[in-house]
């Protein structure tokens, strides 16, 4: 919804501030910003819900605090009617004025009522004191860093750099105050490594059938309550079907944009899905040959990622929010998060069941620094909200209390899915062996070519002041036989890879993108005519 950016303290800088705010344009289409003695404080806003009137930074009528809000709180619409009986008095219809009441009524504890994506600061205008707070997924982003006299809070990390000191992440599902001039005093609200833990265990297929339809159409539908047109990635695999298929019921105005280069299995599925359910469907084309090094820098520029593997899956993720922002699409739904919660990575069966378990939860708890800062810096980069309702706090609370079997069986991930959707999808989504996004079409070898470069073009963009790039998570916990405490170890002793390590993908890259000329050049010519 928003890019937010504050500086707080007798040394907050009006030329500093402009610079912070303008770094996150694209999160936007408006600048509104207030500023007052110690206090700097502005927003990017993309305008979603009541759009006229919902301006920031908003301040409450007793004129105590000012909140910057980024994101959307599904629930506002059940808050509102809550805070109405309280004696709460609204001026708009926007989530932003509920917000802020929610905190004047109910203080800290408001944030464990808000359902939604979010990360906001309240600022007490007579302290400095202000308040942070972040959605218990980290859909949503949020950083700090501190000058001397100043405290410096914005959505991105390309907003705290100039300050060239060392850059914090609010950590998902965390909120406390912050001294203009003292600490940072966050802890949780939501711990995600132990969500779910006490719940009884659902074992029942039947059951589990009914709780996953339920839990997964309701997070679809909190997030399509728009009179906007609604955009789905679809890539042809089960979750951006499902989703694809949720939206098209629930939010007819809706359309799919799918990526890959032409007729790869992920266009052909696409292509075959929207069709059949009659829905709007643009492809955005991608040959190898298409991606240059200038593609991988402004992929590394926007989506300020710290694995390898990440940036690679960026770099291709760019194109597709480029399209939306041409279609003039605000609002898009993506299926991230399916495979982390519903067993859809071999290391969860690998292992016994108490070890999978802490996998499942290390990943989900380090998704806001990957798959989800992918996907929020791609879209909000090109002025787009991406909403993902597989990561809706109900849905991974339900899929923590599944037993793997119900997850994977007779061989097939995310079996509790496909079974939960099996009378609206058609079969050859839910028979589709699964497939990463376009590694079968070659583009993420044609990036590979250029990962040497990586830790280079983020170093210079000074990305390197929050955490440096470093090793996929993901291949260390391979070599180390997917035993987590070993893995971590591992990451913090050699967080890079080595320039022999470097050296084995380079070639193996090259190999694969010089195939295609090899084939040209020693494959039979065609006859002349």
């Amino acid at each position: 919804m928003c890019g937010i950016a504050l500086s707080i303290g007798t040394e907050a800088d009006p030329a500093t501030f402009r610079r912070m705010l303008a770094a996150l344009a694209a999160r936007g289409e408006v600048t509104e910003t207030r500023s007052e003695n110690g206090l700097l404080a502005g927003t990017r806003r993309l305008r979603i819900v009541d759009r006229d009137r919902a301006v920031q930074p908003w301040t409450s009528t007793d004129e105590r605090l000012l909140l910057c809000f980024n994101g959307e709180i599904f629930n506002h619409l059940q808050l509102r009617a809550q805070l109405t009986r309280l004696g709460q008095v609204f001026r708009t219809h926007s989530d932003t004025e509920v917000l802020l009441a929610a905190f004047q009524q109910w203080g800290e504890a408001a944030v464990t009522r808000l359902r939604g994506e979010y990360a906001f600061a309240i600022v007490e205008r007579a302290t400095g004191r202000v308040y942070l707070a972040r959605d218990p997924l980290g859909v949503k982003p949020l950083y700090w860093s501190r000058r001397p006299g100043c405290l410096h809070v914005a959505s991105e990390v390309k907003a705290l750099v100039g300050h060239r000191a060392p850059i914090v992440e609010v950590p998902p599902g965390q909120h406390g105050w912050a001294e203009p001039d003292g600490q940072v005093r966050l802890r949780p609200y939501v711990d995600l490594l132990t969500i779910g833990e006490g719940l009884p265990v659902i074992d029942d297929p039947d059951e589990a059938t009914l709780l996953v339809r339920a839990a997964l159409t309701d997070a679809i539908r909190m997030r399509v309550d728009t009179d906007l047109t609604v955009g789905v990635v679809l890539s042809g695999g089960l979750d951006s079907s499902l989703t694809l298929r949720q939206v098209r019921d629930i939010h007819p105005d809706c359309v799919a944009v799918t990526v890959g280069v032409p007729d790869s299995p992920d266009v052909t599925y696409a292509r075959r899905l929207a069709a059949d359910l009659d829905v709007p469907h643009v492809v955005v084309e991608l040959r190898p040959r298409d991606i240059r090094l200038a593609d991988v820098r402004e992929a590394i520029r926007i989506s300020e990622l710290t694995e390898y593997g990440d940036i690679i899956n960026a770099v291709v993720s760019v194109p597709i929010f480029r399209r939306l922002r041409d279609l003039g699409v605000k609002v898009v739904l993506t299926g991230d998060g399916s495979d982390e919660l519903f067993g859809g990575y071999s290391m969860y069966h690998q292992v016994d069941p108490v070890a999978s378990r802490r996998l499942f939860l290390h990943r989900i708890r380090n998704l806001c620094r990957t798959e989800l800062q992918r996907v929020d810096r791609a879209a909000m980069g090109h002025g787009v909200e991406a909403r993902v309702p597989f990561l809706d706090l109900s849905v991974v609370e339900l899929a923590m209390r599944l037993p793997l079997d119900l997850k994977l069986r007779d061989g097939q991930e995310k079996w509790i899915v496909r079974r939960a959707f099996a009378d609206v999808l058609p079969d050859y989504v839910l028979r589709r062996p699964k497939n990463p996004m376009s590694y079968s079409s070659g583009l993420h070898e044609r990036v590979r070519l250029y990962k040497p470069l990586f830790a280079r073009m983020h170093r210079a963009f000074g990305y390197d002041l929050l955490e440096p790039v470093r090793r996929d998570f993901d291949t260390v916990l391979s070599r180390c036989g997917n035993d987590l405490d070993r893995a971590i170890a591992d990451g913090m002793n050699r967080p890079d890879y080595t320039v022999l390590e470097h050296a084995r993908d380079l070639v193996g890259a090259a190999k694969w993108n010089a195939a295609p000329m090899v084939r040209r050049l020693v494959g039979p010519r065609p006859p002349r005519r």
